[in-house]
C-alpha cells in the first residue's frame, strides 16, 4: 500500500546497554497494518497522549477502511501492553489525514486536526472521547486557515490554541483559538513576505504566551504570540545554526525552550537547540550520519531531566532514538533495524509508568510495502510518577492527576500542603488546590509508595 508524503499484536524485546551502563528495554508493542482497517503510517508531529484510563491515544495518516485510497487515517487507542483499538476512521466530510496526533483536554476528551477534508477540503479541528464519540468542531475554509498539522493545545484560559500551515489573509498560515464547544477565532496570519511561512505546533509558556516555529520563509524561525494575537519573531535560522524546524518547541524545567531542526548544521543533518524567551539561541548538538539525521519530531523532557527525541539515519540508516541533557551531553539509545520499525517521525511521549512510547512510519511486519510502521516502547529505568492536567491554577481549582496505583491513596499534597482528593479510578484522580499552596511538585502517597509529579504545579495568585 502507498502512503502520502510527510512534511516534516506482536510483542518482542531487545536488550542493550547505554551510556553509563544503564540497562534499557526496547519493545515492539504492535505492528501497524497487521489487520484490515488497522492504523498505518503515523507521521510528525503525531502526538501521543495518555488518557485518564492509562491508555495511549494518537492518530495515523493512513489506515482504516473508508473511501480514501489506503484509508483517510484513524484515531487509535493502545494499552501499554500493546492491545490496539481503532476508535475512529476518517472520511472526506470529517477530515482526511490527521497528522496531528491528539492532545488531552481537562474534560478527558482528545483534540486534534486533519490536514485535508471538510467542506472546503482544507482541514478540520475535531474532538473525540475515549469511547470513540467523534465531533467536528471546526471546518477550515482557507480564509481562516488551511492544512493544520499540529493538534491544538489547551491553555490556562480553558480554550485551545493552534496553527494552520497555510491559508489565512496571506495564505501562509495562521494562529487560531477555539473553545471546547467549537467557537473559532483567527488570531494571526503569517506573511511569507516577512519571512513567516508554514507554522507548526505551539507550547504555552509560564509567562502565558505561546511559542512556536515556522518552517519556511528563509530557513525558518522561532516566534512568540500572545493570547490576543500579538506576534514577535525571536530568532531566524541561518543554516549554520539549523534550518527547517519541523518539530514543536517544549519549555524545559529551566524555563528555556528546546527543539530540533530537520536540516542545517555542518553536515546539513539538523541540530538540537536551546533558546531563551528573549531569543538567544544555543546549538546543543549537530547531527552527523552515525548518530542520526534530519529529526522531524520535537523533543520530550522526561522525568530524569534529559531530553529524548528521534531521527532518521543513524548506523542502520533507518532511524534512532536519542537522549541529550540540557547541557548537551548526547547519546543514541536505539538504532532501528526495519523489523522493529523505521523512520520514526512522531514525537516521543513518556507515560506515567516512566516508559517512553512512540511510533514509526515504516518498518515492522504490517501488510504495506516496506511495512506500515510500529508502535514501540523504550524503558530506560525511569520510575513511575504522576502527571497533572492542567499544570497551573488558583486555590480551589480542580486538578486532574494521571498515574497508576491510586486505589487506597492516603494523601495528596501540593508542595507539601495537604489537599482534598478523590480517586476516580486506579489511573485517575481529582484534587483541589488547597489554601496556602505554593508553586512546586505534587505528591501522591499510594499503598505502594509516593509518586511525584514530573512538573511543578504553578499556583496562580
Amino acid at each position: 500500500m502507498s502512503k502520502i508524503p510527510g512534511y516534516c499484536l506482536l510483542i518482542f524485546a531487545l536488550f542493550v546497554s547505554v551510556a553509563g551502563g544503564q540497562a534499557q528495554t526496547f519493545s515492539v508493542l504492535y505492528n501497524l497494518g497487521t489487520h484490515t482497517g488497522d492504523p498505518e503510517a503515523p507521521y510528525e508531529p503525531g502526538v501521543v497522549a495518555q488518557g485518564r484510563d492509562g491508555n495511549l491515544y494518537s492518530t495515523t495518516t493512513n489506515g482504516g477502511s473508508t473511501v480514501c485510497t489506503d484509508g483517510c487515517g484513524t484515531v487509535f487507542k493502545i494499552t501499554p501492553a500493546g492491545e490496539l483499538t481503532v476508535l475512529h476512521e476518517f472520511d472526506d466530510a470529517q477530515g482526511q489525514y490527521p497528522f496531528s496526533g491528539v492532545s488531552l483536554g481537562t474534560d478527558g476528551d482528545f483534540y486534534g486536526t486533519t490536514v485535508l477534508g471538510g467542506a472546503s477540503h482544507v482541514g478540520t479541528v475535531f474532538k473525540i472521547t475515549p469511547n470513540g464519540d467523534f465531533t467536528v468542531l471546526h471546518t477550515f475554509s482557507g480564509a481562516d486557515g488551511s492544512e493544520p498539522y499540529a493538534p491544538p493545545i489547551q491553555a490556562t484560559d480553558g480554550n485551545f490554541y493552534g496553527t494552520t500551515s497555510q491559508g489565512g489573509v496571506n495564505g501562509s498560515g495562521t494562529v487560531y483559538k477555539i473553545t471546547p464547544a467549537g467557537k473559532f477565532t483567527s488570531l494571526y496570519s503569517f506573511d511569507d513576505k516577512t519571512v513567516e511561512y508554514y507554522p507548526m505546533g505551539l507550547v504555552q509558556a509560564k509567562d502565558g504566551n505561546f511559542y512556536g516555529t515556522d518552517r519556511f520563509g528563509g530557513d525558518g524561525q522561532v516566534f512568540r504570540v500572545t493570547p490576543a494575537g500579538e506576534f514577535t519573531s525571536l530568532y531566524s535560522f541561518d543554516e549554520t545554526h539549523g534550518a527547517d524546524p519541523c518539530g514543536s518547541l517544549i519549555q524545559g524545567w529551566d524555563g528555556n525552550f528546546y527543539g530540533t531542526t530537520q536540516q542545517g548544521g555542518p553536515e546539513g543533518y539538523g541540530v538540537v537547540y536551546k533558546i531563551t524567551s528573549s531569543g538567544v539561541l544555543t546549538v546543543l548538538h549537530y547531527f552527523a550520519s552515525q548518530d542520526g539525521t534530519n529529526p522531524y519530531a520535537g523533543l520530550v523532557q522526561a522525568s530524569d531531566g534529559n531530553l529524548y527525541g528521534v531521527t532518521s539515519g543513524g548506523l542502520t540508516g533507518l532511524g534512532t532514538i536519542f537522549r541529550i541533557s540540557p547541557e548537551g551531553t548526547f547519546s543514541v539509545d536505539h538504532n532501528f533495524d526495519g523489523t522493529d520499525g523505521a523512520n520514526p517521525y512522531a514525537i516521543l511521549s513518556q507515560h506515567t509508568d516512566g516508559i517512553l512510547y512512540g511510533d514509526t512510519v515504516d518498518g515492522g511486519t504490517g501488510q504495506c510495502n516496506g511495512g506500515c510502521g510500529t508502535f514501540y516502547s523504550l524503558n530506560v529505568g525511569m520510575k513511575p510518577f504522576v502527571s497533572l492536567v492542567p499544570i497551573s491554577g488558583s486555590v480551589g481549582k480542580s486538578v486532574g492527576i494521571l498515574g497508576q496505583g491510586f486505589k487506597g491513596t492516603a494523601s495528596v499534597s501540593f508542595n507539601g500542603t495537604p489537599a482534598k482528593f478523590k480517586a476516580a479510578s486506579d489511573t485517575y484522580m481529582i484534587a483541589t488546590v488547597p489554601s496556602g499552596a505554593t508553586t512546586g511538585f505534587v505528591t501522591v502517597t499510594t499503598p505502594k509508595g509516593k509518586l511525584t509529579s514530573n512538573k511543578k504545579f504553578r499556583v496562580i495568585k
